[in-house]
């Protein structure tokens, strides 16, 4: 639970520097993208559509609840343009209100090119140093532990069962290969999951995979377009802001929900909820406040260990980890017990529902006539081979101590009914 409710509770200060340029805008874009998702959300917009063989035909289009965010930023942003061409914002950068002008970035507008194709080594030869692979590789630790928490939160929203270690390990996977692929083609950084994606998901309630597909092609495509991709430069701070309040208020939520069955009754379980979730906020704040604290002597090590340390999820996570699973409390205490009758209950039923996390059809069949496959950890066999192996093993050790158990049981009852009838004769004698 810390984990993922850090990832949201951790990018407050982000949003309300976001927000803090003007704050009327950002609690405007708050508002729009709550009233269209929540009050709105049942409200069918009337449409015409042309089907071939039946002309124009009338339906209606759930837009409220399929395009919150894009309709709430879009009025906003038309709002903000209105204000700066009639000058209601200040045009001085020091006054409060400038932020929210929509044409700060008007020069990135024109000088972009219209057209700009990506290449690898366009910035020169790529260089490596020790100190630059520790310092990345720290950060790389860090990412991999949000990532961790980002796919869980992102399974929940979708409705999906929790995704198991093979699907885990493609997703990390394919996390180091684009930033492989990134540093290539000269990007400024790495590739990682986006927590504030998971928060679109919870508002808009899509979750399609051909959706996400759709849109990284259409990224793609526009990241060639300068001119379009430098558009969205426009968009004022504050109307970012304010709609960063909401989805990460979502992903935040989504941690808070895994407490549903744990007993909250319990001090013990207070204890660690708040101690996780605090120490959480509070060491990683001292340490990007307090860059040059930690001396080692090793300034490489210094890096990872700055890294490490200033990572909410890791710091919280961790110490949630560790004091759930040392302080003494009961299975039913800490939640455990439910998870267990669900897996005993629902086994047939998840391992349908884990095919949503099997590769494609085409490349799922070939991958299943080959044997060797369920011994690489990235493969969707892997996880259900070693899994059930695992489980006939210990159900045979069970079954072994079950029948010595039953055998020194029968003989025990044997001997007690012995017992009896030789007191039961000496009284009768």
């Amino acid at each position: 639970m810390p984990t993922i409710t850090l990832i949201g509770l951790s990018l407050f200060e982000v949003a309300t520097n976001y927000s803090a340029g003007q704050w009327y805008i950002a609690l405007l874009t708050t508002a729009l993208i709550c009233i269209f998702s929540q009050y709105m959300k049942n409200i069918d917009v009337p449409c015409f559509i042309y089907k071939k063989g039946s002309g124009c035909t009338k339906t209606s289009l759930s837009l409220f609840k399929m395009f919150p965010l894009l309709i709430a930023i879009f009025i906003s942003w038309l709002f903000c343009y209105i204000l700066t061409i009639t000058d209601v914002f200040p045009k001085e950068k020091d006054k409060w209100g400038y932020a929210a002008r929509t044409d700060i970035y008007t020069d990135v507008l024109e000088k972009s090119a219209w057209f700009r194709f990506p290449y690898p080594g366009q910035w020169g030869v790529p260089s490596v140093s020790a100190a630059g692979v520790m310092g990345i590789f720290a950060g790389v630790l860090a990412s991999i532990i949000q990532s961790f928490g980002d796919y869980y939160a992102c399974a929940w929203m979708a409705g999906a069962p929790p995704p198991p270690v093979p699907a885990i390990n493609r997703g990390i996977g394919m996390e180091g290969i684009t930033c492989f692929l990134a540093g290539a083609w000269g990007a400024a950084s790495g590739n990682s999951s986006y927590s504030e994606n998971i928060g679109a998901i919870g508002v808009t309630k899509t979750a399609s995979r051909r959706v996400i597909q759709v849109g990284a092609f259409v990224m793609i495509i526009h990241g060639c377009l300068g001119k379009f991709g430098a558009l969205f430069v426009t968009i004022p701070q504050p109307v970012i802001g304010g709609m960063f309040f909401i989805v990460f208020g979502m992903v935040s939520s989504v941690g808070i929900s895994n407490l549903r069955n744990v007993s909250l009754d319990s001090s013990r379980n207070l204890f660690v909820i708040g101690t996780s979730l605090l120490l959480g906020l509070a060491l990683p704040m001292w340490i990007q406040k307090n860059p040059g604290m930690i001396n080692t002597g090793s300034s490489e090590f210094d890096q990872m260990l700055s890294a490490l340390l200033g990572t909410n999820m890791l710091v919280g996570g961790f110490l949630g980890f560790f004091l759930d699973n040392t302080l003494p409390g009961t299975d039913e205490e800490r939640g455990m017990s439910y998870w267990k009758r669900m897996r005993e209950q629902t086994s047939s039923i998840k391992s349908q529902e884990l095919k949503v996390y099997n590769l494609p059809a085409c490349f799922q069949r070939q991958i299943d006539k080959v044997h060797c496959f369920i011994f690489l950890p990235f493969c969707p066999g892997y996880n259900s081979y070693f899994s059930s192996a695992i489980k006939r093993i210990c159900k045979c050790c069970k079954t072994k101590k079950g029948a010595k158990f039953t055998v020194n049981e029968n003989k025990g009852n044997d001997n007690l009914e012995s017992n009896l009838k030789n007191v039961q004769l000496k009284e009768i004698i």
